[in-house]
């Protein structure tokens, strides 16, 4: 969402420096002349009336004060910060965010004192944004915008899956730990088949071998026989779970299932969707043209970047995923080089599902990865730099209008 910059030029000249603190139910604004002229701090509500408010001040303050242009700048917030932001999107303003940790450094610089509030608070994001301290805003539109509240609230429904699933394998262990051993967890379609229709180590014994065999052959699609069955039926039998209670623990275990089941037919539409809408951004092809990309990987990369047109380099889309390296370093000691993870969370997220893809033997990156590992550099190090890497080679071909060559080329999309 943002690009990371650093420039006291742009805001030395004559600019108008527009800052609000947004809240749930009202804001407070702030603005400062290039001048030095300032105002009080103003509350407006988070209503159209209440934008209107805040643009009518800004623009006259602009007017007054002789300013060139408007920047627009605000602490990055929750979701409720969004209609403003894309209300002040329509308005002729430059608009930027500031990290809410240098929020917090800079207000004690303000009075001594680590007091917050709504007064306080837009002036200082106000002498973030002064001293060139700001995070580039990109708000996604059209298909961008639909990927990227696609790949959230997937995001957000694999979240409750997961949950659901460690709920279900907990209990399990409750009243059939053994089951958890034979059947390897209750991930697979063939483990939860069998805890719907017989959740007990009895359930098993009275159902009998020879028909837990049959029924596994199908439901696995003759993966797994007569051995599994052998295995799961043995274990039922020595079973050593609680019987108090089973009851109960079998009816949580049913609507366990059944959430996980509706979880993954939301999963399944959402991803569908994604699909289609992946459809309608020109250059997706550059990115599904990469073994290792997905559908779903490509889709949230393309939603959490929103524009590419809008980074002037690889390095500053690094720096969005919040993989750029830093180190802390003092006299003799010298520090450990670490990722900072300011950015974007999920776009690091999907990145690490890429490179883990790309990383096999098989991947296009796996003779790089390993080249870094035969150099002494430990697993998971090495594949936050493939991260990078993958990430660089993506901005090259969005940016060439290219696809992936599997021999390290690129050649023109045809």
């Amino acid at each position: 969402m943002s690009n990371r910059r650093k420039n006291n030029d742009k805001v030395n000249k004559k600019v108008l420096i527009a800052t609000v603190d947004i809240g749930k139910k009202s804001n407070h604004g702030y603005w400062r002349s290039y001048t030095g002229d300032d105002c009080k701090a103003f509350e407006s509500t988070n209503t159209r009336e209440g934008f209107d408010k805040f643009w009518r001040t800004i623009r006259t303050a602009r007017i007054q004060q002789k300013a060139e242009s408007i920047i627009f700048g605000f602490e990055s917030t929750g979701s409720y910060g969004e209609p403003l932001v894309h209300y002040m999107r329509m308005k002729p303003v430059k608009m930027v965010q500031t990290n809410p940790m240098h929020t917090k450094r800079v207000k004690e610089l303000d009075d001594n004192s680590p007091r917050k509030t709504d007064s306080k608070d837009p002036r200082v994001i106000a002498d973030i944004i002064q001293l060139g301290h700001y995070l580039s805003l990109v708000v996604p539109s059209g298909p961008a915008a639909g990927l990227r509240r696609l790949s959230n609230a997937r995001e957000s429904r694999v979240s409750h899956r997961t949950a659901f699933l460690n709920r279900l394998q907990d209990i399990t262990g409750v009243v059939f730990p053994e089951f958890l051993t034979v059947m390897k967890g209750v991930q697979s379609k063939s483990a939860q088949y069998i805890l719907k229709r017989y959740p007990l180590p009895g359930d098993i014994v009275r159902l009998g071998r020879s028909r837990l065999a049959k029924k596994l052959h199908k439901v696995s699609r003759g993966q797994l026989g007569g051995k599994r069955a052998a295995e799961l039926f043995t274990a039922a039998r020595n079973s050593t779970g609680v019987t108090e209670g089973a009851e109960i623990i079998c009816m949580e275990i049913r609507q366990l299932l059944a959430a996980i089941a509706n979880e993954n037919e939301v999963i399944d539409a959402l991803e569908a969707k994604m699909s289609e809408y992946l459809t309608m951004i020109p250059y997706n092809h550059s990115l599904l043209s990469i073994k290792g990309v997905s559908t779903v990987i490509a889709a949230g990369i393309i939603g959490e970047v929103a524009d590419f047109s809008a980074f002037h380099s690889a390095k500053a889309l690094v720096k969005l995923a919040g993989l750029t390296l830093y180190e802390v370093s003092s006299g003799m000691h010298k520090g450990k080089k670490r990722t900072t993870k300011r950015g974007r969370a999920l776009l690091r997220k999907l990145l690490y599902f890429a490179a883990i893809n790309v990383v096999k033997k098989d991947g296009i990156l796996h003779a790089y990865y390993q080249r870094l590992i035969d150099r002494g550099m430990l697993r998971m190090k090495a594949v936050v730099a493939v991260m990078r890497k993958l990430l660089r080679i993506i901005f090259a071909l969005v940016r060439d209008k290219t696809v992936y060559n599997t021999e390290y080329s690129i050649k023109k999309a045809a």
